[in-house]
């Protein structure tokens, strides 16, 4: 078994109780993560779909969309 796995299943109860009030014992004022995270998350993905939105607009990459209907095909040549 995996030292991981036996020391998931090896926990007792007084072991998850310490945690859990370790847990509970926390600082009460709020950190970057807190304060900072949403607006963080936020701006990164406005700014992902920015640059996104300008690559798939602005610098004429070919994307090889489906030609289905827009390509007719040649009349067969019998040589």
């Amino acid at each position: 078994m995996l030292p991981w796995v036996r020391a998931a299943l090896g926990r007792t109860a007084r072991d998850i109780w310490r945690i859990s009030a370790r847990q509970v014992h926390q600082k009460h004022e709020p950190d970057f993560h807190d304060k900072y995270g949403n607006m963080v998350l936020i701006g990164g993905t406005v700014f992902c779909l920015a640059v996104w939105t300008y690559v798939a607009t602005q610098t004429g990459i070919e994307w090889n969309l489906s030609p289905v209907g827009r390509v007719t095909p040649k009349e067969w040549r019998e040589d």
